[in-house]
């Protein structure tokens, strides 16, 4: 018997979703996941000898007819290879897949790295949406990459940014980021001279980058910033330091994750900056309103996100839900 499998190109993704809708579609996915509506299992990744990148496969399952009329497993099967924008591709590759949760029959397979794009970015705008001040006007971004274009555009979503400074270690990535970027956004993109200058005049800092050691230092960061970690997600990657993990009020997409694979975390207990009692607040706990956001106005509050299979699931959900419906993409025979 054949099979009718929804499938979606990237150009297909980013056409049938806009960052607005991303948005609501993980602040949904959070819900749901506090609510006990999704299994998510921690992520295994594969680093083998034989190649320059790293495999991961990433496995949910959800029940929850508000994001899928039946129960669906998913697993994103993708790649991070560094040394593709060099190449002009972008770091993450891969598939989504999504199979019934009843029969197990496969109902989609999406495009990854569109999908991870937007669904990293959009859970960046909810978390900035939750738990930024009202008033937050001044994003530095550290990283000028793909993933950074995208940061942009959730942050630029959730608040009414009035300027951006981007932090490089490479000046004419920077100078590229703001020449590619700035005819999108009627406020100013500036190439920050000076890291620590660019943040202590921000009030939300946002890291983009893949680097193994700490770009941002607690001494810079002034009362009131929100800042959002989201370029690493093994624990060999670091891009924040021990210190400011130990000053701010900590929030992540899910505790045990971040308590196995977060490098930030990792790196702050084996210096005894954080013990193992640290509090831990989750995303999905925010949103459903059993746990505070901010409390005050003067708390540096952090999200670090390590990026959970759920999200790419609930996505492929919301593309093959819309397809269904008359939305992008098509139907092959297996």
């Amino acid at each position: 018997m054949s099979l009718q499998v929804y499938t979606a190109t990237a150009e297909q993704v980013y056409g049938g979703l806009s960052m607005h809708e991303s948005i609501q579609l993980m602040r949904q996915a959070f819900l749901a996941l506090a609510n006990g509506r999704i299994d998510q299992p921690l992520r295994t990744i594969v680093k083998s000898p034989l190649s320059i990148g790293y495999l991961g496969l990433m496995p949910a399952c959800v029940n929850d007819p508000d994001i899928y009329p039946v129960p669906v497993y998913g697993a994103k099967v993708g790649t991070l290879f560094p040394g593709n924008p060099a190449l002009g591709k972008d770091p993450h590759q891969g598939c989504v897949v999504l199979m019934s949760g009843e029969t197990g029959e496969t109902l989609a397979i999406v495009d990854a790295s569109s999908i991870t794009a937007l669904r990293t970015a959009a859970v960046s705008g909810l978390a900035a949406d939750l738990l930024a001040r009202p008033d937050a006007r001044v994003l530095t971004l550290f990283g000028a990459g793909h993933q950074a274009e995208w940061q942009l555009r959730a942050i630029a979503a959730v608040r009414p940014l009035e300027e951006v400074q981007i932090v490089s270690r490479h000046p004419d990535s920077a100078r590229r980021f703001v020449e590619r970027m700035q005819s999108e956004f009627s406020f100013p993109l500036k190439v920050a001279p000076d890291a620590r200058d660019a943040v202590e005049k921000s009030d939300i800092v946002l890291t983009a980058t893949n680097s193994a050691q700490p770009v941002l230092e607690r001494s810079w960061i002034q009362a009131g910033t929100h800042v959002i970690a989201m370029g690493s997600s093994t624990p060999s990657h670091c891009e924040i330091d021990a210190d400011t993990m130990a000053d701010a009020t900590l929030f992540v997409d899910l505790a045990n994750s971040t308590r196995n694979e977060s490098g930030e975390y990792l790196n702050a207990l084996r210096l005894g900056r954080i013990d193992a009692d640290k509090p831990l607040t989750e995303l999905g706990s925010v949103v459903k309103g059993s746990a505070p956001g901010r409390r005050y106005a003067q708390e540096v509050t952090l999200f670090k996100s390590l990026g959970l299979a759920l999200e790419d699931v609930v996505m492929a959900a919301a593309m093959r839900r819309r397809y269904d419906s008359g939305g992008n993409g098509v139907c092959v025979e297996l």
